[in-house]
Parts: structure tokens; sequence; C-alpha cells
């Protein structure tokens, strides 16, 4: 639907001609996420410089009522940053700056369209850590990852994207700008908005900066992959090692077809005969380290490992991680349409939501890998389908059903770090209940009252 030509000609005015996009040639690419089998064009695409930018843009939007649709990288896989018709996307590629890195308060200030690579490379170079890596951190923006507060491999240890949020500079929907948070360490005058719009998708305000947290970097880690002939053995030996009360730096799991699809595509020796693996890393002080490595190869033993791989150096336990992060790029090979989801249990439950996944893909006559971060319960069931086939994604839509009404069942959540989006918004009121639904409805209408933030996402 194309927006009227004085709306594109007040964007061109705000930020420049040559940062709007209107021909549906140069839409099409910003009609979709990372989400399968969701697009839709928008009226038009403005790419914006400055907190000044998104404000003025913003005002004007309000005022006629014009609904607008918040973008970084499109890696997104609830379709949280799928355009609504008719829409003005906001690209925050363009917002690309580091501000300050603070070392004497441990902070890093950046732009939202920076990337959470560069993030973590910025502290690194600092002598600092900035533990949170979603498994797209080479080209998910940080604006991305505050929005929909991202977790990663190391979520079990260190936490999520929230956690490591000290401040954010917001513009509302009226175009008004919004400061909230700081560097101080203990702020607990008024109410803590940062957190309110943590994870809020682009539904109520415009992330332009982000005042992030660091910390010190561990002096020593251990990288360890061990193999089991049962998935059911795996998810026990995760469960085991959280009731030792040792919690590693990541302690992920990978299904048979995620390791066959992962070695085809990383070559980086996974056995390919195995039913599961668990990819375990400790860090910290060095004798800690040594100790609860051991710990976690005795307990792996005890539930029936087939064997235990230790990374000889640095570049091998990278090259293991990288091969954990490229799973959903490995399994999107194998199939014209790849549909990745996250649900996530209490710990304890893993074993059995496993077997229940499995026992889903037989009865649906479905092509399942399953891998994720096991350390924090959260598991990603990925479809592997054609979306023409329209019998068989019939059939996906019920597994999903069956699955997220399970980890409900077990205590769990229908998402642990993809968000709700589009994707997730029919499933989020029986998660929620009546109560929280009418007050999160009540937030999002006291903040945009006219609704035209990231309209149809999380719910209607």
């Amino acid at each position: 639907m194309p927006l009227p030509s004085e709306i594109i000609a007040s964007l061109r005015s705000i930020v420049g001609a040559e940062n709007v996009l209107t021909s549906p040639e140069d839409l099409v690419v910003y009609s979709f996420d990372g989400t399968a089998a969701i697009s839709q064009l928008p009226g038009c695409v403005a790419f914006v410089a400055s907190t000044d930018h998104v404000s003025r843009c913003m005002a004007m939007a309000h005022a006629r009522r014009i609904p607008v649709v918040t973008r970084g990288s499109g890696t997104g896989l609830s379709g949280g940053s799928v355009p609504a018709p008719g829409c003005i996307v906001l690209c925050t590629a363009k917002m690309s700056r580091i501000l300050e890195l603070d070392a004497a308060n441990l902070t890093l200030s950046v732009e939202p369209g920076v990337t959470t690579l560069q993030v973590a490379d910025a502290a690194i170079a600092a002598g600092l850590f900035y533990p949170p890596d979603p498994g797209s951190m080479k080209i998910s923006t940080i604006g991305g990852n505050v929005a929909e507060n991202s977790g990663g491999l190391r979520g079990l240890k260190y936490g999520i994207t929230r956690n490591y949020v000290m401040g954010l500079t917001v513009v509302l929907a009226d175009g008004e700008v919004l400061r909230t948070g700081n560097k101080c360490v203990k702020d607990v005058a008024g109410y803590s908005l940062k957190d309110l719009f943590v994870g809020s998708e682009g539904t109520l305000g415009i992330i332009t900066e982000v005042l992030l947290k660091l910390i010190p970097k561990p002096a020593s880690k251990k990288t360890m992959v061990a193999t089991f002939d049962a998935m059911d053995a795996a998810a026990q030996t995760v469960s085991d090692i959280i009731a030792a009360k040792i919690i590693p730096c990541t302690l992920e799991f990978l299904d048979r077809t995620t390791i066959r699809c992962v070695e085809d595509f990383a070559r980086v020796g996974l056995p390919t005969d195995c039913e599961a693996l668990l990819l375990m890393e400790t860090d910290g002080h060095p004798a800690q380290v040594a100790e609860e490595a051991d710990q976690m190869v005795a307990i792996a033993r005890r539930n029936g490992c087939r064997e235990v791989r230790v990374a000889k150096d640095d570049h091998e336990a990278n090259q293991l991680a990288a091969a954990r992060r490229s799973a959903f790029s490995a399994l999107a090979r194998m199939s014209p349409t790849t549909i990745l989801e996250d649900a996530t249990v209490p710990r304890s439950e893993l074993a059995r939501m496993v077997r229940f996944v499995d026992d889903v893909a037989r009865r649906h006559n479905l092509r399942i890998g399953t891998f994720g971060h096991m350390g924090d319960g959260n598991l990603h069931p990925t479809f592997l389908t054609d979306e023409r086939n329209h019998a068989e994604m019939h059939r996906i839509e019920e597994a999903f059903r069956e699955i997220f009404e399970e980890a409900i069942r077990l205590g769990g959540t229908i998402t642990g770090e993809h968000g709700v989006g589009l994707a997730k918004k029919s499933f989020l009121p029986r998660f929620a209940g009546d109560a929280q639904m009418r007050v999160m409805r009540e937030l999002r209408k006291a903040l945009d009252p006219h609704g035209i933030l990231n309209p149809g996402k999380m719910f209607d």
C-alpha cells in the first residue's frame, strides 16, 4: 500500500531523499525478517541516523496516524520486524556508532545499529567482557537484542540482554525523547522504566541509544564435547550438572539430525553416528575451571556418554562454539523452508520435553532437528519443511500447538528468547492469563494511544 506523496516528502526532508526507499524492488528486501513464511511490503523504508531523525519521524507519523515498524538487521525469528500494511519502516542500521567506552565505570554506550559482535569486540579490546551472545551475533544489532531481550549460549551463567542494560534513550510514539537509567550500580528512584522497554518488541518506543554493563573477562575457560547414544541421557546430564550446583558458562545440546547437518556445514570433526551431543564450557579462575570440568565429565560418564572431547586450545574451542552457532544455518540448507521455534521449560523437565518433541515429530510425520540452550531449559525444535506443502504446514501448526501447550503444562513458557511478534501472539493469552494481558494492553495504550508502534505484534 503506497503512502501519500506528502508523507514521503516529509520523510525525505527529515532524513534525506537518498535515505527513503519507495520502489517495490527496494521494499521487498524489507518485507520479511528471519521468520519463515511471513512477509508484507511496507509503504516505505526510511534510514534514520540520529535520535533527532527518529523523533521528527515519529512526531509526523503520530500526527498522521501512520503505523511505524522499527528494523535493525532483520534477523528476528518471531515476525517482530515484519512490516504492517502501509507502514513506515524506520531502519536503524545506519545508527552504528560506539559512543563511549567507560573503563572506570565498566560501561559501553552505543547506538542501536551496532552489531552484537562489535559490542563484544569493543569490550575485549578494553580487556572486558560483554556476555550476551545470540546465535546471530555477527549481524544482529544491539537495538534488536534489547527490543527482543535476546539470550544466547552463555545465558545460563551470565544471563540475558536485560541483565546488561543500564540505561536507554527511547523515542516515544509522539516523538518525545525519554532517557532512563544511568551508570550507577544502584538506582531505585522511581519505576525502572528501562526494564519496561527491554523485550517490548518495538511496541512501546524506539530505542536510539543503549548504555550497557561490561564485566571483567574470565581468566580461564575449558570447552568439552560429550556424545551420547540416547537423547534422554544427554538431557539428564544437563539436569544432573545443575543439580550438582555447577553453573557452566555454556551447556548446549544438538540432536542427531542437527549434528549431521552442522558437521556437513562446519567440518569440525563432530561424530555423526551418535544420537546427541553436549557442548560444555566452564570459565573463571583456573582452579575452579579445572574442578568443574572434571565434575561435568564425571556426570556425563555416569549418564552413559560415549566419549568426551576436550578442546586443546582456544582455536579449537572457538571452532566448536562456532559450529553450534551455525546450527540454524546448517539445518536451513536441508529444506526449502526452515521454521525455528523456541520453547523453555524448567531444567528438571528437560528430558521429558525432549521426549515429547520427538514423539510429536513421529505422530505428525515431521522432520525436526532439535538443539538449544539446555542449561537454561531453552529448546529449539526446528522444522524442516516446504511452505508450499500446505498439508504438512497444517501438521506443523498442530505440532507447534502441542509443543507450546506441553511447555506451559510443565511450568515453562512459549518463548525463551525469540519473542512473541506475529508468530506466537495467538499462544500468549493462554500463557499469560487475563490479568497479565489486561495490564500489558493498558501499558501499551498509555504509551501509544493511537496504536502506531509495531501494530499487530504481541497482541492485537
